[in-house]
């Protein structure tokens, strides 16, 4: 495979032995890539900082990437949009803990994604620079879900259900899985909403926490594997 130049945003961190760290990072040029950085932990002096695998962060990369299924090593790295404000605030920091773990369990592939990759990037720009944010991972979530194949099938919108299951609106809506009244309502609130336009919905707590349950049963059901985040009551104690 050989030397690969490319940006990345840094998914997780696990700390391996005392000095070292393995970082996995979704690369624009190859998708996901998981890294040993080697005694990252224990100087000052190298090239390769600890602060630069915080959850998120934007890089530009000179990596070795081996063959499939074994880590992979970094050359140089260089943090290419520094955030301003998601380290000091600490909502924006609850978000950015909670969708990387949503991230990093559900975006697989060693292979590049383009248009993924740009609204994730765009997606964390946009958080750090705007203060309406607390329906923010609500919105990012369901946004999400366009790139992985189920964003809901909204030419039926004015029916009296949507089915989880079937990603659809539908009127029979007795059937298991389907939103109906007031949940429903809420769910219909950030269809074909960007982030541009979150300033228009308005959710209370609870309703939020109502809202993000929905979207994390529409991921359960659509992704095979897909884990409730353990950063779900952290975020929810933070919105509270």
């Amino acid at each position: 495979m050989g030397v690969v130049t490319t940006k990345a945003i840094v998914f997780s961190a696990i700390k391996y032995g005392d000095t070292s760290l393995i970082v996995k990072c979704f690369t624009q040029e190859e998708g996901i890539k998981s890294y040993l950085i080697k005694g990252v932990l224990k100087t000052k002096k190298g090239r390769l900082k600890a602060a630069y695998f915080q959850p998120l962060t934007q890089l530009q990369l000179t990596a070795n990437h081996n063959s499939r299924g074994t880590l992979n090593s970094i050359k140089e790295a260089h943090v290419i949009h520094p955030y301003e404000n998601i380290p000091m605030d600490i909502v924006k920091q609850t978000i950015v803990l909670f969708l990387s773990e949503i991230l990093s369990g559900i975006i697989q592939e060693e292979e590049k994604n383009m248009a993924l990759y740009e609204y994730i990037e765009t997606a964390l720009i946009w958080l750090d620079t705007h203060t309406t944010i607390a329906n923010f991972h609500l919105l990012f979530l369901l946004n999400l879900s366009r790139f992985l194949g189920f964003y809901p099938d909204i030419s039926n919108k004015d029916a009296g259900g949507f089915n989880l299951l079937e990603g659809s609106f539908t009127s029979l809506s007795y059937e298991k899985l389907t939103l109906t009244g007031s949940e429903l309502m809420l769910f219909k609130k950030l269809l074909g909403i960007n982030f541009d336009g979150i300033h228009t919905i308005s959710f209370n707590k609870n309703e939020r926490q109502v809202i993000l349950k929905i979207i994390i049963r529409y991921f359960e059901l659509h992704l095979e594997g897909f884990k409730k985040p353990k950063s779900l009551d952290v975020l929810e104690t933070v919105f509270s």
